[in-house]
């Protein structure tokens, strides 16, 4: 299995996802599915299917969850040295060279993209064309609209 990059806040996110499944969400389904089991008549008994059906959905997670912990290569920025150049977990300020526009990103991965918060996934267009560039360089992004240009204004690893 390949190895899949995650910020170390990332991980423990993932973690607390993980401890919270199996501590609260595992439990209550147990219980929910003893209870609707009491009622009698499984073959009508909707609480029941609603129970069991929110336990796939948690079995499930709680597979995915430690199937990514297991494959993930935790990376913390802040111990990260590229000499400047954007890479994983790196924070980039670019400015738009059309309309001056300043903003700030940071390269993370898949689980921890959140585009209002700054977190781009490292598989995105503009993640693409970021990395390996260097403060003064200009990032060429293809986006829907068409094509942007960036120019990276700061590389930093926080």
């Amino acid at each position: 299995m390949a190895t899949i990059p995650i910020t170390k806040r990332g991980a423990e996110k993932l973690k607390v996802e993980l401890q919270r499944l199996k501590t609260v969400e595992r439990p209550a389904v147990i219980q929910a599915i003893a209870e609707a089991r009491a009622q009698g008549d499984l073959s009508e008994n909707a609480e029941y299917e609603s129970a069991k059906e929110h336990q796939g959905f948690v079995e499930g997670r709680i597979a995915e969850i430690e199937g990514k912990l297991s494959a993930a290569q935790i990376i913390d920025p802040s111990d990260l040295d590229a000499g400047g150049r954007v890479v994983f977990g790196a924070t980039v300020d670019l400015e738009d060279e059309d309309s001056g526009a300043a903003v700030t990103y940071q390269i993370v991965g898949e689980d921890e993209a959140d585009l209002k918060q700054g977190l781009i996934n490292i598989s995105s267009p503009i993640a693409r064309a970021l990395i390996g560039k260097e403060e003064g360089d200009t990032a060429v992004v293809q986006a829907p609209g068409g094509e942007r240009r960036y120019e990276v204004v700061g590389v930093r690893y926080i």
